[in-house]
């Protein structure tokens, strides 16, 4: 067969990524406070994408009004004129014109002195033009100096546009708070130096890291020096601050109430007994007997582990749904959109218009040209962005009814593709919708995610079990238990598979951990820590001395 060139004509169909598509995608995964951020930069950007006022913008004097066309919502990209309604101007050429030939010539006509106008009218000025009561103390009080330090000037501002904020002074926060007290506690400016490095090293906390060994290398300092800065960092306040460990922290601050003898020592250093409520090893390792030991550990608990959180560190931002769910009158669920977290913008049509007549360069033809067509696509995938989120969050109402009407127990397995069959789209697509974006319901604020749970099996093979129900059930089993029938994982499985629940072992553990609850042995020495202080909490008491000779 002989190899020949030859042109040929084909059609077929593909899927090409524009830069609008993939803004699209992009769009639909970011959260409300991502897509602000994204509309502000695209406000800036482009001048042809302007904000949707909440009132008529005022026109600037000296140019023709416009009116204001509609604004309509059918389409992505609804315009607007440059300027506001027309409304006639006091002052300049366009003010004059309302007026009518005689009242103007009246008012231009002089009408005298103020004797001359009292003989006319034959009376005084006083009782023809008398003020009210009302009007009189309107005056006066318009007269009177300000009595507020806002209404002088041009700063002051109305109630709904007063910002107390501006006033609050600025958050103190634990690096500053431990700098002032560096500029007292050292004069020499290398010890300064030294001090100020291993104040930018504190975390939000108020710890060191536990090896200084490498500030000392960079400083160029000797380790004994930079342990004699610590040892003075150490006495600053916050109590407990500077610490390296929890121990020193601990250890600090008992020091600071004149309570660190040789028994608390030893508690301190085998925090690690604690924490397994070891108590007979701990009352043998500090020499003391039970009242002691409880006393030691009451004690060691009202201490603070994390002195630095009392200073400000920084701000959390408080999370905004996107969605409400509320109880319809039918009995049904009502869903709908947050307004506030949507982006509201329009396409000037208008100034586009105006400056195509004006135009001459192709460069700019083609740059204002792109403005239009990338804002009327951003109008219209945002449009796109919201009835998506919200065809998404009906259908998870939808499937896990039973969650909003009776609570965690009854939510079901649910996963990505039963809901975008459901919503005739990709799954890839429901993945992104429901990535950052919440749902405030009756239940509590949720993320998306939260609905989309494992199943697990039944035991009697009736419908299957959401993960988060199981857990749920399981947390409900350890709270519910006794000090003296503390519930093993094995335990646990069986009372499931009672229930109708088939899980494994393994999957209970990880459940469990998951929640951070501890084990068997570790939930039974709470509990029974717990039950001996409530019995000997009445013949305890918290001034009594101890044996302070060392163990």
């Amino acid at each position: 067969m002989a190899l020949t060139q030859r042109l040929e004509f084909r059609q077929s169909q593909s899927l090409v990524m524009t830069p609008q598509l993939m803004q699209a995608i992009k769009l639909l995964q970011l959260s409300n406070l991502d897509l602000s951020a994204f509309v502000e930069e695209e406000l800036e950007r482009n001048p042809l994408l302007d904000r949707a006022a909440d009132g008529p913008e005022p026109p600037v004097a000296g140019e023709p009004a416009m009116e204001r066309p509609d604004y309509g919502d059918s389409d992505g990209s609804s315009s607007y004129g440059d300027e506001g309604e027309a409304f006639d101007m006091a002052a300049g050429s366009g003010g004059e014109a309302a007026f009518e030939p005689g009242q103007e010539e009246w008012l231009n006509r002089d009408l005298g002195t103020r004797a001359e106008i009292e003989q006319t009218l034959d009376t005084g000025l006083d009782n023809v033009f008398s003020e009210e009561p009302a009007e009189a103390a309107a005056r006066a009080a318009q007269d009177a100096p300000p009595s507020v330090y806002t209404e002088w000037g041009g700063g002051a501002s109305s109630d709904d546009e007063y910002n107390l904020e501006a006033f609050v002074a600025a958050e103190l926060t634990l690096s500053d708070h431990l700098a002032e007290q560096l500029a007292v506690a050292f004069s020499a400016p290398a010890q300064r130096m030294i001090g100020q490095y291993l104040i930018d090293l504190v975390d939000d906390a108020g710890y060191l890291p536990a090896d200084l060994g490498q500030a000392a290398e960079r400083l160029g300092a000797s380790q004994q020096a930079v342990d004699e800065v610590v040892a003075v960092l150490q006495k600053f306040d916050p109590p407990g601050v500077c610490a390296r460990t929890l121990s020193e922290c601990l250890a600090i601050q008992l020091r600071e109430l004149d309570r660190y003898d040789p028994a608390m020592q030893a508690l301190v250093e085998h925090l690690d007994l604690l924490a397994k409520r070891d108590i007979a090893a701990l009352r043998k390792l500090c020499g003391v007997d039970d009242e002691d030991i409880t006393d030691m550990i009451a004690e060691i608990r009202r201490l603070d582990p994390k002195p630095g959180l009392k200073f400000g560190t920084a701000r959390t931002q408080t999370m905004v749904p996107d969605v409400y769910v509320r109880p319809g009158p039918d009995g049904g669920w009502h869903v709908e959109l947050n307004s506030d977290t949507l982006p509201r913008v329009l396409v000037n049509q208008t100034y586009y218009s105006e400056l195509s007549k004006t135009i001459r360069k192709d460069g700019d033809k083609s740059y204002f040209t792109d403005c239009l067509q990338n804002a009327t696509w951003l109008v219209r995938a945002l449009d796109q962005r919201a009835r998506t989120i919200l065809k998404v969050a009906t259908e998870i109402v939808r499937q896990q009814d039973g969650f909003f009407t009776y609570g965690v127990a009854h939510l079901r397995p649910l996963n990505l593709k039963a809901v975008a069959d459901a919503i005739q789209m990709h799954e890839s697509t429901v993945s992104r919708v429901t990535a950052n974006k919440y749902m405030a319901t009756n239940r509590g604020s949720f993320e998306l995610k939260y609905f989309f749970t494992a199943s697990i099996a039944s035991a009697d093979g009736g419908e299957a079990h959401s993960a988060e129900a199981v857990r749920h059930h399981i947390k409900q089993l350890i709270d519910g238990e006794a000090a003296s029938a503390i519930l093993s994982d094995d335990t646990i499985v069986e009372r499931l598979r009672a229930s109708g629940i088939d899980i494994a072992r393994r999957t209970v553990a990880k459940y469990r951990e998951a929640m951070r609850i501890p084990s068997s042995v570790q939930r039974r020495r709470d509990k029974q820590s717990m039950l001996g202080n409530a019995l000997s909490a009445p013949a305890s008491s918290p001034d009594r001395s101890r044996d302070t000779a060392p163990v």
